[in-house]
């Protein structure tokens, strides 16, 4: 399940590309947090701490507990979307959905197979996942940080539907049950091509060439015509 860790932060009331530039110049992060019966509020975090909250996540869903200067309570909230830099991947910025802890919540949470089909193992089969993520509802409470599923008895042929996937308790899919998940296909052969009698007709017969003997030298270009005779010595 996953787990619900505390971070501080601090309310913003400078916005804009300036403002925040000059924010991240000083190892801080812009946040937003909104939902719940609050409107949306502008938040700032240090770097180093929500990215040692997002280094330690083991998976995409993060329970914090926001602890907000100058609020009396703290504020639990799940990290909805994180932005990252394009170029050296650094956080950007950081949206939070408030939530309540006895209130049901709708999130993704990564698939995983485990083990290794039977048809890839023994018949040279392809294990094709069809669903990286399913959608799912429960407290927060009940959020795991992922789903795995046991993969190992499908032969070629076979498939996971939503409906067969083991879920969590307190955990329901919020998809249709007949998705595939997973599925294991047959390998693809490739066929040689095949040469008609008109296709080997067209090529023409083979013209083989006489080998030359070991050592035999190449036949001598025919002799240059003699040059034409001197003239005729003077006459004395």
């Amino acid at each position: 399940m996953a787990k619900q860790v505390k971070l501080k932060a601090e309310p913003r009331t400078n916005v804009g590309r300036s403002a925040v530039r000059k924010l991240r110049a000083r190892g801080l992060i812009p946040a937003v947090i909104y939902g719940g019966n609050n409107k949306p509020q502008a938040l700032q975090v240090t770097a180093r701490e929500i990215n040692a909250v997002m280094s330690h996540a083991s998976g995409e869903n993060v329970l914090v507990e926001l602890e907000i200067s100058g609020e009396g309570s703290n504020r639990t909230a799940l990290v909805q979307e994180v932005q990252h830099s394009p170029v050296g991947g650094e956080i950007r910025h950081v949206d939070f959905h408030a939530i309540s802890m006895d209130q049901m919540i709708q999130a993704e949470v990564p698939l995983e197979p485990t083990g290794t089909a039977v048809g890839v193992k023994t018949f040279g089969g392809l294990l094709e996942q069809s669903l990286r993520a399913l959608a799912i509802e429960c407290l927060p409470g009940d959020l795991p940080d992922r789903i795995t599923v046991d993969v190992s008895q499908l032969n070629i042929g076979d498939s996971i539907h939503v409906r067969d996937i083991q879920l969590p308790s307190g955990v329901a899919a919020k998809v249709q049950p007949d998705l595939t998940a997973f599925s294991v296909v047959a390998p693809v052969v490739e066929e040689e091509p095949v040469v008609t009698e008109a296709e080997v007709a067209a090529a023409g017969p083979e013209v083989i060439t006489e080998k030359k003997e070991e050592g035999e030298s190449a036949a001598p270009a025919p002799a240059a015509k003699e040059k034409a005779p001197k003239e005729k010595e003077q006459k004395k």
